[in-house]
């Protein structure tokens, strides 16, 4: 905690202290995959080039994102928010009943939504670049793999939608926010760090 600078926003004496939980790499990440895999979404099979360039990209920063989960900040490393099958199952329960308790990073139910992103675009992206090997050219099962991941990835962001959404109405905090600026509230004593 010692390391996580604190501030009062300008300007409100009344305002809470925030602190920085998402690090520069981790927001540019996220952005970039939302408009890339939007844009790739919708261009399809209609303007390839481009469709197979953002494809690439998205493997990419995939890859960069794995990488940091290790080696990054600590909210950014997933040893910060990956959790047992338990902890998520009773984070979850919790939070139907309105009364989870506030993480400063990825509750258990955004951990593992991270991961099963992570996977499914990982797996769009595979799928993606075996489309265009001469191996795998033309192969039907293939194709219908990188679709269904697609869209099963299309229904994975509208539960985090849904997640972040609900969160942000349960803990008084916009999230959307605090992805852009990387600023949360400071953690209060019942939250968890």
């Amino acid at each position: 905690m010692a390391a996580m600078e604190t501030m009062v926003e300008a300007g409100d004496v009344t305002s809470p202290a925030t602190i920085r939980v998402w690090d520069p790499l981790v927001r540019l990440f996220h952005w970039s995959l939302v408009i890339l895999f939007f844009f790739a979404f919708l261009t399809g099979d209609e303007w390839q080039d481009p469709h197979e360039t953002a494809g690439y990209v998205i493997a990419a920063l995939i890859a960069g994102r794995v990488v940091w989960g290790f080696v990054g900040s600590r909210m950014a490393r997933f040893s910060s928010f990956v959790y047992g099958p338990s902890t998520v199952t009773a984070f979850v329960g919790d939070t139907l009943r309105m009364k989870a308790r506030r993480y400063l990073g990825h509750n258990p139910a955004g951990g593992l939504m991270v991961i099963a992103l992570l996977l499914a675009i990982a797996a769009i992206s595979l799928t993606g670049v075996m489309m265009t090997s001469d191996a795998f050219w033309g192969v039907r099962w293939v194709k219908e793999a990188h679709e269904t991941a697609a869209y099963a990835t299309l229904g994975l962001v509208a539960l985090h939608v849904g997640g972040v959404i609900f969160a942000s109405i349960e803990h008084g905090e916009n999230l959307v926010r605090a992805m852009v600026t990387g600023r949360k509230r400071a953690p209060g004593p019942d939250d968890i760090i």
